[in-house]
This record gives structure tokens, sequence and C-alpha cells, in this order.
């Protein structure tokens, strides 16, 4: 028996850390000699108050939907990848590489084909780690830190030698055909009469986003292969002895893994730079680590902490404009949700647990 229902493990948990990480936060602000609830109104008039400010908040949502599955994908096979930053940006260059080479006409068609781009560059990052846990034992940790510092330099070579338009200073790739611009939300919305998020680069890919989500419940929670992902996650002598070889399942789980960072670059890279830029990933594969330990490692939980932490990059960038606050302290609250939600997860989880086990006694 379950020491605590499991609506307390996957909401009131992490609910009462966030509620912690804010009132240290509030501390600190006050430290500052700043007031906590100019702060917090500023923040959610910045990033929820209009819908400038949710077209902001969804599209770093959306980019923290995707490296937040990634992670959750590959913990539930017991991998804790956090090369979601080089994946992602090796997603960018395989969807500068199909959007620069194939003359596609339509947007409709050069998203998906952007998508299986994305994809298959983010997997084939993730290919050697799982490869060398998989076959070498060497930890998935290291050779995925290592591997998100050779993304990032491969990545300044490719730009500066080989992408960069002729007379060119700007380290970047050439634009994008017009063609293939995704649609911003904010033009879908003028098309059903009404103005909405105008001048923000959410766009259609929220939409992907959120089908991926729905996939992933799908895939890790609805067939025999996340059936064996979750085995292999929760016991590798229990998984061998049923059968299931724990090389296929490392190399698949971290190759989807890798595929879903990737993807984030449909948002940042096809739908908003519309070029491939030096460190368009700027964090978002770390912030997925964060993001699939808040949403305790289910899709829904990725897409509500995902948003969470869209509203603390957008409110905090409000923050910094319109008070004498620092940007610097949204990465103090950052760190302070991620130090209660992943650390310090065991100082409230062990006394809800004692509380309900006391209620059951009761009602016994």
């Amino acid at each position: 028996m379950d020491k605590m229902p499991k609506w307390a493990d996957v909401i009131l948990t992490p609910l009462i850390s966030l509620v912690l990480a804010m009132a240290i936060s509030a501390l600190v602000i006050l430290a500052i000699g700043e007031s906590p609830m100019v702060a917090l109104t500023t923040m959610i008039d910045g990033a929820l108050g209009s819908s400038y400010g949710w077209g902001f908040t969804l599209y770093y949502a959306t980019n923290f939907i995707f490296t937040g599955l990634a992670v959750m994908v590959a913990y539930h096979a017991s991998l804790f990848n956090i090369g979601g930053e080089g994946q992602a940006a090796m997603g960018g260059l395989g969807v500068a590489l199909v959007l620069l080479s194939l003359p596609l006409p339509h947007w409709a068609l050069a998203l998906p084909a952007a998508m299986i781009g994305a994809a298959l560059f983010g997997a084939a990052w993730a290919l050697i780690p799982a490869w060398l846990q998989a076959r070498r034992g060497s930890h998935i940790v290291i050779t995925t830190i290592m591997f998100n510092f050779i993304a990032a330099a491969a990545l300044n070579y490719i730009l500066v030698n080989l992408l960069r338009p002729t007379g060119s200073m700007d380290p970047a790739s050439a634009r994008f055909p017009d063609a293939t611009h995704l649609p911003k939300l904010s033009d879908m919305a003028l098309a059903l009469g009404f103005e909405w998020g105008k001048n923000t680069p959410v766009n259609i890919s929220f939409f992907v986003a959120v089908a991926a989500c729905v996939l992933v419940w799908l895939l890790i929670w609805r067939t025999r292969l996340g059936f064996e992902i979750r085995a292999f996650g929760k016991s590798e002598p229990a998984a061998l002895y049923a059968g299931i070889n724990p090389v296929r399942i490392t190399m698949i789980a971290m190759l989807v893994s890798g595929g879903l960072a990737g993807m984030m670059a449909i948002n940042n890279v096809m739908g908003e730079a519309e070029r491939l830029v030096l460190n368009a990933v700027e964090g978002a594969g770390f912030i997925g680590i964060a993001v699939a330990l808040m949403g305790r490692n289910h899709p829904l939980g990725v897409f509500l902490a995902a948003l969470l932490f869209g509203f603390l990059y957008q409110g905090g960038g409000e923050l910094a404009l319109w008070t004498t606050i620092p940007r610097e302290l949204i990465i103090v609250i950052q760190a302070l949700v991620i130090l209660f939600t992943g650390a310090l997860d065991n100082m409230v989880r062990m006394p809800l647990e004692r509380m309900f086990l006391a209620m059951r006694k009761r009602g016994a």
C-alpha cells in the first residue's frame, strides 16, 4: 500500500515545495530592500495579465515542454539525461539543414520535414552516450554533459565556417525561406476575427508540444515498449528475468529522449528566429530537468511545470524592466524551485507520508 495517495504525491507535494520556494524568494527580495508583493504583482501582470504576456509565457513553455518530456522519458528507464542542451542545439542544426536544403513550398510541408530533421539530429546526438552507457557502462550523466560542450563547439564552427552567408559578420545561418515560416498564434487569432498576442513569438509549435505530451503518455503507459521502459527503470534484475533486453531499452529510451529535446528547435529556431543562431537553446535543456522533476515525470505534470517556468521567465523579464529588482533574482527563484522539488523533496514528502499514515490509522 502506498504511504500517501497518488494525488498527494503528484499535486500536493510539488505545490507545497513551490510555496516554500516562493516564501524563501520573498525573504530574499525583502533582504535587498524591495517589496515581495510588488515583485509578485509585476510578474503576474507581465506574464499573465495580457495576451502579450501570455504569448511569451507560452513560447517559453513550449521549449520547456519538449526538454521536460526528454528528461522524463529517459528518467523512466532510470537514465538521467542532462544532455538536452546539446541535443536541442543539434536539433536546430537539423532544422536549418532541412529548411535551407529542400525547396519546401509551404509551412505545412516544412513543419513535418523540420520535425523529422530536428528529431533525427537530437536522437543522433544522444546515440553515442546511450551506446556508451549500454555497452561500456559509462555513466550517462558524464557523457551527456560532455556532449553539451561538444555540441556548442561544433555548432560554433559550423555557423562561422560553413553556414554563415558570404559577407555576413553575424555567426548565424541564412534566413529560412518565407514559405517555411510557421504561423504565429497571433496570426491565427486574426484569421478568426480577434486580436491576441500581437508581436509575440508563440506559434503553432505550441500545439505540437501539447500533442507530444499526449503521445508520450500513450508511449509510456499504453504500449508494451513503455511497460518495458518502466520495468527496466524500476528494477534491472527483474527486467532481465522477464526477458527485457537492457541494451535495447537503454538505446531506445535515450534516442526518444534526444529526439524530443531536438524537436524544441521547431519552436525557437524555425518558429521564432527563422534562422539558426548561436546559443539558440538559452538554457532550456537544463530547465527541462527541473520541469520533469517538478512534473513528477508525468506528461501532464511536465506541461504544468513548463507553464510555471514560462511564467518565471517572462515574469522575470518584466521584473527587470519595470522595477529595480535585478533579473538575476529570477535565477535564484528558479534555483529554489529546483532545490525544493528535487534535492529537498523528502523534506516535504516524509511529513506528508506520516500525516496520511496517521489519518489511515485513525480511520481504521
